[in-house]
């Protein structure tokens, strides 16, 4: 918490830009690996063997694209946000407010609810404790750091948890392993791991043949492998590369290099989900067939109370079958730090596009000491809404929670990935083709996406009547359809509309991202309104006149890293500009190099692992 100056929007949000390559390693990967891996993807590699893999695979190669590719643009330009990133390289203030209100609804109703259904999930079965209070619980401790310490505590606790994860995962592998007999028992039990009770003359409950193939057959199969190469990608890309959570953890390295080294870091551990997550939830469904492979309704209704299935119980079966007290007590702590690493890296990237694209847009006058209680207090507000959002969840989420999320993602992401690469790679994208474009991709998302809730996936016994879009377009072609249907009206209306001026995108694409620095261009994100120096100081001045406080309210400042300064402080004194934190892209060549070869051995070792289980 006293690592950086969290009273200052650089420190609280970005963590002071002085972070190394491992804790920001560690963090994106925590940030990535939330509970709604060990109960979905555990869950997802007991119903369709190792194939939902491919999902953490193919965003190996992202994190990758990332370090060497997207960061050096971001960072080039400066920016804090990625809706501020949009609004620098368009221009207008449409887009940034179009993507930073998309940005909060996913993260709201998708990624905290599914991970907070998933918490809750093994709380519920774990300790037989009442969800509410233990989500309550866990939301307070996890919101009273996010507050106090900003992105620097919650990259220090990610790094902590980090540990904690692989460790109490690797020791359930293993007792997994030597339960089902090693390696062996799972290539030959995986198989038979058929249900006793199942509906007649169907394919419920039984393992399908390509169970151990991770690209499967193009049109009949769950994972089509042209989908998960290219439809799964533009998911990636979407996430890997321009999602808020994710960038911002990057932009707090202190230099492009430790930024790389933490893409690297990132990649190796996300080899590990395969072995310690995937794994595990086909060994349960050896283990424990009738229970996580349930095949009929009412049985499964009464089993897990979810007549989809249960295979999103294949995880906690391990943990409460498998493992002595005092070691279900440390998976216990795997669980609740998967959950609270991803939930405060949500909420600090959530209250950064709130406070810097929403709030700073509408209260251009605002003190950089209003932003800071904004910041705070909007977290708090998530935390509200998660807890509000949990029954919502409850009654929704069914089957395989991993499937869901990718699902929804396969809905909403490709419009963004589009007009991120467009503003990368093609000078010529101006505001009004990415605005349409981006418009109209969302529009007929959110169509499938409402078809796809109206009409669910039927269950193995049951005739397919939805419609064409769902019953033929699988959910990993729809990105690549979703892609060309944003990118059409974005490279006309671009055309026929007047391009871009060179000044307008000098270092904001990747191949401007080396042009001199202009001197008036050096403000700080909060400082990209029209809002003057002296007007500022006018604002901060007329926040911050009240000299005497009580001891609580000082201790409150004390705790969140606040600093109101005094009347003397303001008055006579100019605060120096912003330096805008735009790091130098030049690099140490011996560093360079260590990393350069690092990517190199890794693709290497990817691509042997891609190949082998194909």
């Amino acid at each position: 918490m006293w690592r950086t100056k969290r009273s200052t929007v650089e420190g609280y949000f970005l963590a002071g830009k002085s972070m190394t390559w491992w804790p920001v390693g560690a963090s994106l990967f925590a940030s990535n690996i939330g509970s709604k891996h060990f109960i979905g993807l555990a869950g997802s590699g007991a119903a369709a063997g190792i194939g939902p893999i491919i999902y953490e695979w193919n965003g190996m190669v992202f994190v990758l694209l990332l370090g060497w590719v997207f960061l050096p643009v971001y960072i080039a330009s400066g920016v804090t946000t990625m809706p501020e990133y949009l609004r620098r390289r368009f221009g207008g203030r449409r887009i940034q407010l179009f993507i930073a209100v998309l940005s909060l609804f996913i993260y709201i109703f998708t990624k905290i609810s599914v991970d907070m259904y998933a918490g809750a999930l093994f709380i519920q079965l774990a300790l037989q404790w009442n969800i509410y209070l233990s989500v309550v619980l866990l939301l307070s401790i996890t919101a009273i750091f996010t507050v106090a310490g900003g992105l620097a505590a919650v990259i220090y606790t990610d790094a902590a948890q980090t540990a904690i994860m692989l460790v109490g995962s690797l020791v359930l592998m293993g007792f997994s392993f030597a339960e089902v007999g090693g390696w062996n028992g799972l290539m030959e039990g995986y198989g038979n791991a058929i249900p006793s009770s199942r509906v007649p003359n169907s394919t419920c409950g039984i393992p399908r043949d390509d169970a151990f193939n991770i690209f499967r057959d193009p049109v009949n199969s769950d994972l089509p492998w042209p989908g998960v190469i290219f439809g799964q990608s533009i998911l990636s890309m979407w996430y890997w590369c321009s999602d808020q959570v994710i960038v911002q953890r990057s932009l707090a390295a202190k230099t492009l290099t430790h930024a790389k080294g933490a893409s690297l870091l990132t990649a190796y551990l996300k080899i590990l989900p395969f072995f310690v997550i995937v794994m595990p939830g086909m060994i349960s469904r050896i283990l424990y067939t009738d229970d996580v492979a349930c095949a009929d309704a009412e049985l499964c209704k009464e089993i897990c109370g979810n007549p989809v299935g249960c295979t999103d119980t294949a995880y906690v079966r391990l943990v409460m079958e498998l493992l002595p007290a005092g070691m279900r007590g440390l998976m216990m702590a795997v669980m609740i730090a998967a959950l609270m690493s991803s939930l405060t890296s949500i909420f600090n990237s959530a209250s950064t596009i709130f406070t810097m694209d929403l709030w700073s847009n509408f209260r251009s006058r605002a003190s950089e000491w209003e932003l800071m209680i904004v910041g705070r207090v909007f977290v708090l507000l998530l935390a509200v809404v998660s807890v509000l959002w949990l029954p919502v969840v409850q009654a929704s989420q069914g089957g395989q929670l991993y499937i869901y999320t990718q699902t929804v993602s396969s809905n909403l992401q490709p419009p963004i990935t589009v007009i991120f690469f467009m503003g990368f790679f093609w000078k010529r994208t101006n505001e009004k083709g990415a605005f349409w474009g981006l418009v109209i991709g969302l529009l007929v998302g959110c169509i499938r996406m409402v078809l796809d809730v109206v009409y669910p996936a039927p269950l193995c016994f049951e005739t397919d009547d939805r419609p064409l879009v769902l019953k033929h377009v699988h959910y990993l072609y729809f990105p690549i359809l979703l892609a060309f249907i944003s990118l059409i009206p974005m490279i006309l209306a671009s055309l026929v509309t007047e391009g871009p001026k060179p000044e307008q995108i000098s270092r904001l694409t990747w191949f401007t991202r080396f042009d001199p620095v202009e001197p008036q261009k050096q403000v700080f994100s909060v400082e990209t309104n029209t809002t003057t120096s002296e007007e500022r100081i006018d604002s901060s001045s007329s926040v911050s006149s009240v000299r005497s406080r009580s001891r609580l309210v000082s201790a409150i400042y004390c705790l969140c890293g606040m600093k109101r300064r005094t009347e003397e402080e303001d008055d006579p004194v100019v605060p120096p500009a912003p330096t805008h934190n735009i790091q130098s892209l030049d690099e140490k060549p011996r560093l360079r190099l260590t990393v350069n070869v690092n990517l190199v051995i890794f693709l290497s070792i990817m691509s042997f692992l891609v190949g082998y289980w194909a």
